[in-house]
């Protein structure tokens, strides 16, 4: 199904023709029932292929099973999926600032203008119970569809991604952020529309390569067990506009060095004040860093915090023009499912912001190597008690027995 806007103009869904991100919304299709809690989407580590038994092939471009033969060779792109604080500081500022001094007033012709998609459409197999009343948990998806360092697939020109499920409590008060590791070892269905058992085992990103976004729905759903309300797919590249429109942001740079992409950009250890493309050069650095990604991801959160300090500031919400700049190409850097209301979101999540956020990643036993593959293992059993606590809208609980969180605010 292709996505459109809401003037009826046609866009494409992500998927491998596609090179636009794209989101789904009510699941309009679903048979409605529920599917029942099953550990089979936790593989324990004697489960795996390399571990003795025997099992069935693999999944495309995947590694074959346990005995199995590998698949039919099909390849996706192999996206480094690290941009996680930067994905979900995008999220709040859809989500919160829109709500904040008056600003929601302006969502709802911006509202108008948001691409929209439905991949729910197309699952017509069982789906997860439905979250606790005035819960809501977000699918995001972040793409970088201008980072040079980025793998890129050629048929699609999809670039680097991010997945992140976003659990929002009933009281709408906080936000806990699950990240997914890109190389989490996970069943695959065999399409968006089939049973959870129907596919294989593969790295949780060969979803969207197979599928786009109503496969990779579906395969997040059958590995968590919770059931996803709304998509956002952002552009994180579109934000060289966010950050102009706000005048640039002032970053700390802990170390000088040469940018590796052109034009070779100097950044001089102090703070510096950056436009849009500067500031996306400065947080797309890795290679120049002890701890590479880790630095990436920190500079990223370190912009976010930037930029949302910037768009609250009384400059912002007190200035028509800029503030109507600033929503304008923020929303011109997401796409979200049919029934995403801006208006709606921004006002019922007003009272969220950066410090009421809690980071954390999907239980995982750390990376094996199967089949000639690095993979990442999920912890089965610590992986189903917190997805059974974001079903049931126990997560604060859940953190405080048994994880210290990863990051707090952005």
């Amino acid at each position: 199904m292709s996505a459109t806007s809401s003037d009826g103009v046609p866009l494409p869904y992500l998927h491998r023709s596609s090179g636009r991100a794209s989101v789904s919304g009510t699941g309009r299709g679903a048979s409605g029932r529920a599917r029942q809690p099953d550990a089979q989407w936790y593989p324990a580590y004697d489960d795996l292929p390399g571990h003795g038994g025997a099992g069935g092939p693999g999944g495309p471009g995947s590694p074959p099973g346990r005995g199995g033969s590998g698949g039919a060779g099909r390849r996706g792109p192999r996206p480094r999926w690290r941009r996680i604080g930067l994905v979900a500081g995008i999220a709040v500022l859809v989500l919160a600032l829109l709500g904040g001094g008056g600003a929601w007033l302006y969502t709802s012709n911006l509202n108008k203008s948001l691409a929209r998609t439905d991949p729910f459409a197309e699952i017509t197999a069982g789906r997860p119970a439905k979250a606790v009343n005035g819960a809501l948990n977000i699918l995001l998806v972040g793409s970088d569809s201008r980072d040079p360092d980025a793998p890129v697939d050629r048929q699609s020109q999809w670039r680097a991604d991010t997945v992140i499920v976003m659990h929002i409590p009933a009281d709408h008060k906080s936000a806990y952020l699950v990240s997914i590791p890109r190389d989490l070892y996970v069943p695959i269905p065999e399409s968006a529309g089939a049973e959870c058992g129907s596919g294989q085992r593969a790295k949780i990103n060969a979803a969207f390569a197979f599928g786009g976004l109503p496969l990779a729905v579906r395969t997040v759903e059958c590995f968590t067990d919770v059931r996803i309300n709304h998509v956002m797919a952002i552009d994180f590249g579109g934000f060289k506009e966010v950050t102009d429109a706000l005048g640039g942001v002032d970053l700390k740079v802990d170390r000088t060095i040469t940018s590796i992409h052109k034009p070779y950009r100097k950044f001089t250890k102090g703070t510096m004040h950056m436009d849009g493309a500067t500031a996306l050069d400065w947080i797309r650095q890795r290679k120049q860093f002890p701890d590479g990604d880790f630095s990436r991801m920190r500079h990223q959160q370190e912009f976010l915090r930037a930029l949302m300090d910037k768009a609250a500031s009384t400059g912002t919400l007190t200035n028509p023009k800029k503030l109507n700049a600033f929503l304008q190409s923020v929303t011109d850097a997401v796409t979200v499912d049919r029934d995403f209301s801006l208006a709606d979101m921004a006002l019922q999540f007003r009272n969220l912001r950066g410090e009421n956020l809690t980071f954390l990643t999907s239980p995982n036993a750390g990376s094996e190597t199967i089949n000639g593959e690095s993979v990442v293992v999920s912890d089965r059993e610590k992986a189903l008690a917190m997805y059974r606590a974001m079903s049931a809208d126990t997560m604060a609980e859940w953190v405080a027995a048994n994880q210290k969180p990863e990051t707090r605010g952005t």
